[in-house]
C-alpha cells in the first residue's frame, strides 16, 4: 500500500499534478478540492482530517506546523506524518522524494512525525 498525501493549499500546484501524473497508484488531494478541507481551513482542523481519513500531510509550513503537531499530540490524537518540502530542492527532486517514499514505505512509518525533505 502507497502512502496517501494531502497538499498545503499554498504548495506549488504543480505537485499533485505531477505525482498524478507520474504515479497513479499514490492518492494525491489537495485542500479545497472535492472531500477535502476547505481553502482557509486553519491548520489544527487540517491535522485533524488527515488523522481521520489517514493522509499524510504534504506543506511548505516550516515554522507553524510543528507547534500545530504538539498540540495534536498532547490532546492524544495521532497523524500519519508530515512531509515538509525543502526550498533548496528543485521542484523535480521534491517531487522525486515524495513519490520514491509513497511508494517504498510502511503504512506507520511517519505516525506522529514531521520529515524534512529529503529523507536522508
Amino acid at each position: 500500500m502507497t502512502l496517501q498525501y494531502l497538499i498545503d493549499e499554498n504548495v506549488n500546484p504543480i505537485y499533485p499534478q505531477q505525482i498524478r501524473r507520474q504515479e497513479l497508484s499514490i492518492v494525491v488531494k489537495v485542500i479545497g478540492e472535492l472531500d477535502t478541507p476547505p481553502r482557509g481551513t486553519l491548520d489544527p482542523e487540517i491535522l485533524c482530517w488527515c488523522e481521520e481519513y489517514n493522509f499524510i500531510l504534504v506543506t511548505n509550513n516550516r515554522t507553524s506546523m510543528p507547534v500545530h503537531l504538539s498540540d495534536h499530540l498532547s490532546q492524544n490524537r495521532h497523524i500519519p506524518g508530515i512531509f515538509i518540502l525543502n526550498p533548496n530542492l528543485s521542484v523535480g527532486e521534491n517531487l522525486e522524494e515524495l513519490i520514491l517514499v509513497a511508494l517504498a514505505s510502511e503504512k506507520h512509518e511517519y505516525q506522529d512525525r514531521i520529515v524534512y525533505l529529503p529523507i536522508p
